[in-house]
């Protein structure tokens, strides 16, 4: 019995890897062609129908290609960096609420939070390891930009936590069937979007790969399968940043039309910031991050967890 558990589990698992993959690539499709429309022009085209078979051939393409490593990287981190980087972007995934036999977190926020703290390491060797300026610089970028913008998230994320008292990420949608939590906390959840901009390395905030000062910053030495891994990775960031906004702020998780909806909506606002937007200059972020979102993260802790008190006290004295 347990053993069709494990085998079903593992099924389940495998095709929600099969379904992240699909939505990767095609969240590629849907940026170029964004893009291509912001700047007056077609986007992919000629592929398939309307393009839409662009996303595989550029796979195709890229896994093909010879593989390159300059002569005085660290070989080993060099060549593991991409491939751990898109493992921690998958794995955040099993966190999604399913209502089937799947992997179930009591402490789902946590794990969220681990798994996106570790991603910057990925990003600082696969900058220290290719022995390039350039990508050394990207990496150490992408270490300050995090240690910025990091504390108010997990701050952002307790507020709502001391709203629901959980950290299982199924109660957000228990919660919010009456109202969403978007309209108890209008000014955190915009203060999220943002943060999940510098937390995705998207612009303005894509420093690490700053193209007009450092060159493609922290990949400049990657390509073929390298660079398609961190390329990945950073997509599938994106796609679960724009669920886990859909969960915690937006409803929760339903299996419904509404709810794919506002996932691909979020995922679009992310485009549409790249297309609209030039780049944050650097000290501007940590201007923003330490004096702007740590203070209004904070002082809406302390109203929530005085709130949460009162309730709790008088309830005790009734």
């Amino acid at each position: 019995m347990y053993l069709l558990d494990f085998v079903m589990v593992l099924f389940g698992l495998l095709f929600l890897l099969l379904g992240v993959l699909i939505g990767v690539a095609y969240l590629t499709l849907l940026e170029r062609k964004v893009l291509g429309y912001i700047q007056i022009r077609k986007g992919p085209n000629k592929v398939g129908l309307i393009g839409v078979l662009q996303p595989f051939s550029d796979a195709i393409k890229l896994f093909s290609k010879e593989q390159t490593y300059p002569n005085f990287s660290n070989y080993f981190s060099y060549y593991f960096s991409p491939v751990m980087s898109f493992l921690l972007s998958l794995m955040i995934w099993v966190l999604i609420p399913y209502y089937l036999n799947l992997i179930s977190f009591k402490l789902g926020i946590l794990f969220f939070l681990c798994c996106t703290s570790m991603g910057v390491y990925t990003v600082m060797v696969a900058g220290w390891s290719s022995n390039s300026n350039y990508a050394l610089l990207g990496g150490l970028r992408a270490v300050a930009q995090t240690i910025s913008y990091e504390v108010s998230l997990a701050l952002i994320l307790m507020s709502s936590i001391i709203m629901i008292m959980s950290f299982n990420l199924v109660k957000f949608g228990i919660y919010q069937d009456v109202v969403w939590i978007f309209f108890f906390m209008f000014p955190l959840s915009l203060c999220w979007m943002s943060s999940s901009l510098a937390e995705t390395n998207r612009t303005p905030f894509d420093f690490a790969e700053g193209e007009s000062e450092l060159v493609s910053g922290f990949n400049v030495e990657y390509s073929s399968g390298g660079f398609a891994l961190i390329f990945l990775a950073e997509y599938s960031s994106i796609l679960f940043m724009s669920l886990l906004y859909s969960l915690i702020y937006l409803g929760g998780y339903q299996l419904s039309f509404l709810f794919y909806f506002k996932l691909l909506f979020i995922s679009f606002l992310f485009i549409w910031v790249r297309g609209t937007l030039p780049r944050y200059r650097y000290d501007k972020l940590m201007y923003l991050a330490w004096s702007s979102y740590l203070p209004i993260s904070l002082n809406f802790f302390i109203i929530f967890l005085w709130g949460v008190s009162v309730f709790f006290f008088k309830k005790i004295l009734n």
